[in-house]
């Protein structure tokens, strides 16, 4: 990554759970490298349209797809929650690119970090809450 990020302009670091995306946008033709593969989209590393889709809907909101290189490193999670934070990164990125692009992504709640996180399991129970099976006899 040391050789990208000479050339790099915009930079966000998106969390969700226990996810953190490090991303990183250059003006150009619309290349998506994520940990060091490319892929020719989102789906492909997702899985999934509706996540893909989840992921780069700040690009898609500021009519932006296609105008630059997106380089991301995602780590941590299942590929919901690094959904969540690449979308977060992107936002960030985009709105540092411009901060002219902040109202419109506030209002669709893109700059906005979920807090919810696992709770621990308790000692006792089975998982955080479950409680074990109770036997009358």
């Amino acid at each position: 990554m040391a050789a990208v990020s000479q050339q790099v302009a915009y930079h966000g670091v998106g969390r969700r759970k226990t996810s953190v995306a490090r991303v990183y946008l250059k003006p150009g033709s619309g290349k998506l490298i994520i940990n060091n593969k490319e892929y020719s989209n989102a789906e492909e590393y997702f899985k999934d349209a509706v996540r893909a889709r989840h992921a780069m809907e700040p690009l898609a909101v500021t009519n932006m797809v296609g105008k630059f290189d997106v380089f991301i490193n995602v780590e941590g999670g299942g590929l919901s929650g690094q959904a969540g934070a690449v979308r977060l990164g992107l936002a960030r990125a985009l709105v540092e690119f411009d901060e002219i692009l902040r109202p419109t992504l506030r209002e669709k709640g893109m700059l906005t970090r979920d807090p919810r996180m696992v709770e621990r399991k308790k000692y006792g129970l089975k998982k955080a809450r479950r409680a074990p099976q109770y036997s009358k006899r």
